[in-house]
């Protein structure tokens, strides 16, 4: 499961999430990636179970790059603990996506298997998201 090997701060307050997305929302390393066009918290057990579904479609041909990854950590009390006593322990790690954030990216398959493997992968996921393509792409 993806998360930080170390961190510098335990616990890290909610935080706000407005606007969309100015960095990562451009195809870098593919052709073909999911934008999402909802703003997130994507735990890395969602980010790892869309990555399965990407690769077993993908028949391990071609490449997969994963664009977020989750370094915010989120904390929960225990369940039937009453209201005070300070903030819980951190729980899991999320990636914070806001709209126009590229999540996944692809290359080295035909048009057909990546936009079917990204529909898979994308169904994994608790966002709407949209499958894109490089505007200089041509189908070999």
């Amino acid at each position: 499961m993806l998360q930080p090997k170390k961190t510098k701060f335990r616990k890290q307050q909610k935080g706000k999430m407005k606007g969309n997305s100015e960095r990562g929302n451009q195809l870098a390393f593919g052709s073909f990636g999911i934008k999402a066009l909802d703003e997130a918290w994507l735990t890395g057990r969602q980010i790892e179970s869309a990555r399965q579904a990407i690769t077993r479609k993908m028949k391990r041909e071609g490449q997969l790059w994963i664009r977020i990854f989750p370094d915010k950590p989120v904390t929960k009390k225990p369940a039937e603990v009453r209201m005070g006593k300070g903030k819980g322990a951190p729980e899991l790690f999320v990636a914070r996506v806001s709209p126009g954030r590229i999540i996944f990216e692809s290359e080295g398959v035909n048009l057909e298997t990546a936009k079917e493997a990204m529909r898979l992968g994308s169904q994994k996921l608790p966002i709407m998201t949209k499958f894109i393509v490089r505007r200089d792409y041509v189908e070999a």
